[in-house]
């Protein structure tokens, strides 16, 4: 057979898609959403109010923070199946996987604590006192510095990774959600709120570089409260979730100016980018539905419907 006889089998096979999964709060489920057809594809229970979800770095296994349960659950995305349970602290909320592909650093909403757990041991490594009713958790680049904020105490709370104790606590305002560091490790970002900003710290010496702050033309100030944000991959850009605002916000990350604001569902939580950062997955908690942003121009295109209370996002290859 010839070459350009080849070609109509070529463009004949489906496209490889990547998927999005969504945790549902009130459903016990996670949605998974096929990013070529934008459709829910699968649904699969879990334990009882699941909230953060992340992947380990081969994509074999998804980790889920069960939150009423007390445990984090460890699933095969390919079957669904629930492999086994990590012990995580009471009220596992938000957690982050370690460069290292091992180690889980997880929130305790209701112990105040860190806690550290070993995936491959399946035991707790640390448990490292914070502040009151910690939620965000991130880790850096290099693995070394863990951050967990704390709603009611108003801090993130700087950790060093080899010796499992705080080193640094920097005030933030008014009930810090979620924390990201840049790819190059330089600044720390943690979202605030009930302080309705996010403030950005330099990671070198823990101060202060600045802030965002936000204001949408007929939404009430109360009701912008950024949680959830996602940087692109060359940094320039984040966008940030603003809570009952209803609104996604472009801040440029530079000059840490709003760009534009996108109207979304009610109550957005979190986001994750599909695998070629074309599109961006919004959890919008009261709506129960997904918005699908297009990166480049900036709108909402459509909207999938999920469970109930959709609250995490992560996606897979």
């Amino acid at each position: 057979m010839t070459r350009l006889a080849l070609l109509p089998l070529i463009f004949a096979l489906p496209l490889q898609a990547g998927e999005i999964w969504v945790t549902n709060e009130k459903d016990d489920t996670v949605s998974v959403i096929d990013t070529a057809t934008l459709t829910v594809t699968k649904t699969y229970p879990t334990g009882e109010r699941p909230r953060g979800i992340t992947f380990s770095k081969d994509f074999k296994r998804v980790y889920i923070c069960a939150s009423d349960s007390d445990t984090v659950q460890v699933m095969d995305p390919d079957t669904g199946e629930i492999l086994h349970d990590l012990p995580s602290g009471e009220d596992p909320e938000q957690f982050v996987l370690a460069p290292d592909d091992r180690h889980l650093f997880i929130a305790n909403e209701d112990d105040a604590v860190t806690t550290v757990v070993d995936t491959q041991t399946r035991q707790v490594v640390a448990q490292i006192n914070v502040g009151i009713e910690p939620e965000g958790m991130a880790i850096s680049p290099d693995g070394k510095i863990a951050i967990t904020t704390s709603e009611t105490t108003n801090m993130a709370h700087w950790i060093d990774t080899s010796t499992h104790s705080l080193f640094a606590n920097t005030l933030v305002d008014s009930r810090p959600r979620h924390a990201e560091f840049t790819a190059d490790a330089a600044q720390l970002w943690v979202s605030s709120e009930i302080g309705g900003t996010l403030t950005v710290f330099r990671t070198a010496d823990q101060s202060e570089i600045g802030k965002v702050r936000f204001e949408i033309p007929g939404v009430n100030q109360d009701l912008i409260q950024p949680v959830g944000f996602r940087f692109t991959p060359d940094g320039k850009t984040a966008f940030v979730a603003l809570g009952p605002a209803n609104h996604v916000a472009v801040v440029n990350a530079e000059t840490l100016a709003v760009e534009d604001y996108i109207l979304v569902g009610r109550r957005v939580w979190h986001l994750a980018f599909s695998p070629d950062f074309s599109q961006l997955f919004t959890t919008n908690g009261v709506s129960g539905d997904v918005t699908v942003i297009d990166v480049a121009d900036r709108a909402a295109v459509t909207t999938i419907k999920v469970g109930r209370f959709p609250w995490g996002a992560a996606m897979r290859p």
